[in-house]
């Protein structure tokens, strides 16, 4: 904690009075205290042998041996981004941790215990949907947007858990199989516990938009004037080799995602456009790099400071993401007084000093946890006409994933889909709430999964301390009984008989589901604590976002796209059939208004 009086006062309001619940001024600055101890206690690296965080005492200026370019745009693979230790935060490197590495190791003993499907059955299973009626269903749509952005376990080739199936249970297979993920390979003589590798990117580069290596970012572009493939309709090409969207990342695919990826391939090539209008001279690589660099910003600053205080509408919440990017300072003084981003706290993150803190700079599997939300999506999607409101069609989750998804992005428009997912709502991220369609999952290549299993499962995998322990390692006490856990004593009675009355056995993600919401939240205050960390962090240790945030790096008219714009304007732009539907709603991914006929002709002749 820090010395200061300031520190001192924050501390003892954190024992005594949440932070949610004080007055705006104290709880920033509470929010402020908690991050950076969480930045000095709760970073680890798991490389071996590891990387040295950049010192501040490293001479400023590009090191000898950066190859050409490389300071100058995103590579494909994330290296480069630290130019004094390349591989950092790249494709392949293993994922960190949040805590000590000594209370990160699997607990092979109980890796089944309880059973995971169990958890399943018993725990997540929907009985009657739940729904998050202050958002839309983009909200659900985006987070799977970003995750697949920032993490790709690697799995083995080979291996294989074997989860029992009980004698009462419908599920065909006996026992239930899940591949195991890949442990990366340890040099001799190494006490680490088993470490993980990221097929994607580290960074919050938009790789399952331009891929992770490059033969995909190859891929996907059109090389022609810096611009990305798309159909003249703005939906997604099909890869003619493995029939599935022309993408950075292509796995797990369904219609809410191929709608934002068309989306923001369609953003990437209208930056492309701009840039060309004001920069004739220049090359289609120039072009790509840089209209890659504003569109990453701006998918960033659109999750900084429209998802996050949309699925967290809490005051004080709202407040600090908007300080996360524009500072205390706000956007307007930024403007006035330039010096304001050399402080992160007054300016914002953009634009300040570059700093990896106490680990060198990777996502952490703790992080990957606390995202685990499938509660969001529904089992049911009723698809309404933009511009009457009416009826269109039905589909259940499996009609729109995979391959019978891209069928139902063929016959429907993208003004009717982003209508419709934009008056719709997600559901609530909470026990009893998990989509049924994803707990009975037939992907394209025949494999069966109960993905609420395999959820709870790969925490035990993967080291990620229960629930109990989880909150001990972030300096939060323990709960002491089911009842104070879930402060509902009908689901403390069912959390007590699937875990044997054992506390310290309940699994991070039910924890996380079960704890009670402090008012305006859409998910865990405990959750919320590797958030407030790992959010700035992806902003803090990128220099694209920090030391090289400028206009000499950006263009001056980049900055201005990222400044001038967010998903609003970009929906407006590219879809305008639903600008009616948003107008006068404050957030992008809160509910939309219902379109009415007259109101959306009036819209298209105004």
């Amino acid at each position: 904690m820090p010395d200061s009086l300031l520190g001192k006062l924050t501390e003892y309001l954190g024992q005594n009075w949440p932070w949610y619940k004080q007055p705006l001024p104290l709880a920033l600055a509470s929010l402020v205290d908690i991050r950076d101890e969480l930045r000095a206690k709760n970073l680890y690296d798991t490389e071996e042998p590891p990387f040295a965080p950049t010192p501040a005492s490293l001479p400023v200026g590009v090191p000898a041996g950066v190859p050409a370019g490389v300071n100058e745009a995103r590579t494909a693979d994330g290296t480069y981004n630290d130019l004094h230790y390349p591989a950092m935060g790249s494709r392949g490197c293993r994922f960190g941790r949040n805590f000590p590495l000594d209370q990160v190791r699997p607990d092979t003993a109980n890796l089944m215990t309880p059973n995971p499907r169990e958890v399943s059955l018993r725990l997540l299973a929907r009985r009657e949907f739940q729904a998050a009626g202050f958002l839309n269903l983009l909200t659900a749509t985006w987070i799977q947007f970003m995750v697949h952005d920032w993490f790709v376990h690697r799995q083995s080739a080979t291996e294989k858990h074997e989860i029992p199936i009980g004698p009462r249970d419908n599920w065909p297979d006996h026992p239930m199989t899940v591949t195991k993920s890949e442990i990366s390979p340890a040099p001799a003589g190494s006490t680490h516990p088993p470490a993980f590798i990221n097929d994607s990117t580290h960074w919050w580069d938009a790789s399952q938009l331009y891929g992770s290596d490059a033969a995909s970012a190859a891929n996907v572009r059109s090389f022609v004037e810096g611009k990305l493939k798309i159909g003249a309709d703005g939906k997604m090409l099909l890869d003619p080799v493995t029939g599935s969207e022309l993408t950075g990342f292509e796995d797990n695919g369904w219609v809410g995602l191929s709608m934002l990826h068309g989306l923001f391939v369609a953003e990437h090539n209208a930056i492309c456009d701009m840039l060309k209008s004001h920069y004739p001279q220049w090359t289609d690589e120039t072009l790509y790099d840089k209209a890659r660099l504003i569109n990453v910003a701006l998918i960033a600053k659109i999750h900084t400071v429209e998802w996050t205080p949309a699925i967290l509408p809490n005051p004080i919440t709202q407040r600090a993401m908007h300080t996360n990017w524009y500072g205390l300072a706000g956007d307007d003084l930024q403007d006035v007084f330039k010096f304001l981003n050399e402080s992160e706290v007054m300016g914002g993150i953009p634009g300040s000093e570059t700093d990896h803190h106490s680990a060198p700079y990777s996502l952490t599997e703790e992080f990957v946890s606390v995202y685990r939300m499938h509660a969001l999506i529904p089992d049911e999607f009723d698809i309404r006409s933009a511009e009457t409101g009416e009826p269109v069609a039905r589909y259940e989750l499996p009609q729109v994933f995979g391959r019978r998804g891209r069928d139902v992005m063929a016959k429907l428009s993208l003004a009717d889909l982003f209508y419709s997912f934009g008056t719709s709502h997600p559901g609530a991220v909470r026990l009893h709430n998990f989509p049924n369609s994803l707990r009975d999952l037939r992907k394209d290549d025949g494999t069966h999964l109960d993905l609420a299993a395999i959820d709870v499962l790969r925490d035990r995998e993967r080291g990620v301390p229960r629930y109990n322990q989880f909150r001990r390692l972030l300096r939060k006490p323990a709960v002491t009984s089911f009842e104070e856990l879930t402060g509902d004593t009908s689901l403390a009675r069912e959390l007590r008989e699937v875990y044997g009355g054992d506390l310290e056995m309940v699994d991070l993600m039910v924890g996380l589901y079960a704890e009670p919401l402090p008012e305006g939240f859409g998910f865990s205050e405990t959750a919320f604590r590797i958030f407030v960390l790992m959010a700035s962090r992806r902003l803090k240790s990128d220099r694209f976002f920090t030391a090289d945030y400028t206009p000499e790096m950006y263009t001056p008219e980049g900055m201005e796209w990222i400044r001038a714009n967010g998903m609003f304007s970009v929906l407006r732009r590219h879809v305008p059939q639903v600008a009616a539907a948003f107008e006068g709603v404050e957030n992008p991914f809160a509910p939309w208004k219902t379109a009415t006929a007259p109101a959306v002709k009036a819209a298209a002749s105004s």
